[in-house]
Formats: C-alpha cells, structure tokens, sequence
C-alpha cells in the first residue's frame, strides 16, 4: 500500500505542475493583455486547486499513515537533526499545505474581482505564489533530499 501511494503521489505532481504552469501563464496573458476572464481561466484555476487538494489528499494520507518519513518518524528523538526527516516530516509538509491554502484563497478572490484585469492579477499572484512554494519543496535533490523524478 505504501509504495501505491507513493507512487501516485510521486506522478501527480507533474499534473500539479502542469496545471499550474498554464493557470499562472493565462493569468499573466489575461492580465497583461486585458483579455476577458473567461471559462477557461477559471477552468485552469480549478484544475491546479483541485490537483493540489488531491496531492494534499495522498500527501497526508502517506505522512499520517504509512510513510516511514511521516509524523512516526518525528516521534523518534533526534528527528529534527536528520536532515531527511526533518525536510518531509516537516518542512515538506508545511511549505505544501500553505500552497493549497494560498491556491485556494487565490481562486476564491479571483472569482469575485469586480474587473477581469483585477482577477487575472489576483490570480497571477496567488498562483505564483503557490506554484513556487511547490516548486521548492519538490524533493528534487538540489537542496532538498533526491528522489527519483519517476517511480516504477
């Protein structure tokens, strides 16, 4: 069960990022092209949001349930020394569940802007935001622990 998991959170978030790059990339369109905040905007809004509410939904159910990495690894004393428990035990964890919370407060302003150029800034922002939190706390082994970018 463990290694399902993993897996499927390790593949979804290249839709995550996916869905994120082309939300904030029609965000800075829309906003500086003053185009109409149409349908699609908000349909790449929700695909990034409801992609990262699935990741956190996997993500938490590794870190509470089964991950040796997870919160039974920060019961162990000596936790916050190793670098490699305290990155997923902690900081992973945190950085990424303020990003959904900042993709969702971002979706939720954009929506009730009263000009489209106000909710594709509104976007653009929020959305930034969070895609470069995620983009840092992606294990990509730079500063972070490595890992494998496909798991099998």
């Amino acid at each position: 069960m463990y290694q399902v998991l993993l897996i499927l959170h390790s593949y979804l978030r290249y839709f995550v990022l996916g869905a994120g790059l082309v939300a904030v990339y029609r965000a800075y369109v829309g906003m500086s092209g003053r185009r109409p905040f149409g349908k699609g905007d908000n349909a790449f809004g929700a695909s990034f949001v409801g992609f990262m509410l699935l990741q956190l939904i996997v993500g938490l159910g590794l870190y509470f349930g089964i991950s040796p990495y997870g919160l039974k690894a920060m019961k162990v004393a000596g936790a916050m020394k190793d670098p490699v428990v305290r990155f997923f035990g902690m900081e992973h964890v945190a950085i990424m569940v303020l990003a959904v919370i900042i993709a969702q407060i971002g979706r939720s302003l954009s929506k009730n802007r009263p000009t489209d150029t106000a909710k594709h800034k509104t976007a653009f922002i929020y959305y930034g935001i969070a895609l470069l939190l995620v983009l840092l706390m992606i294990p990509w082994g730079i500063w972070n622990p490595a890992r494998p970018l496909f798991r099998f």
